[in-house]
């Protein structure tokens, strides 16, 4: 796989790599995951909170009155 940048996308994957003391490429990789893992936290976050007011719509309800 190649991976082109540009110039100030270069510059800011060389100063990431170089804040964590890795590669350019192991810097790349943690980013990916970094990302994967945040919107998967996302969409369980919106899940669970849609369950939730789903289960106390009353409660809700009665509190906003």
């Amino acid at each position: 796989m190649t991976l082109r940048l540009t110039e100030r996308d270069e510059q800011a994957l060389a100063a990431l790599a170089a804040a964590d003391g890795v590669s350019k490429q192991e810097a790349t990789i943690r980013a990916i995951h970094e990302v994967a893992e945040r919107r998967g936290h996302q969409a369980r976050v919106a899940d669970a909170s849609a369950r939730v007011r789903t289960r106390y719509a009353d409660v809700i309800e009665r509190l906003g009155q």
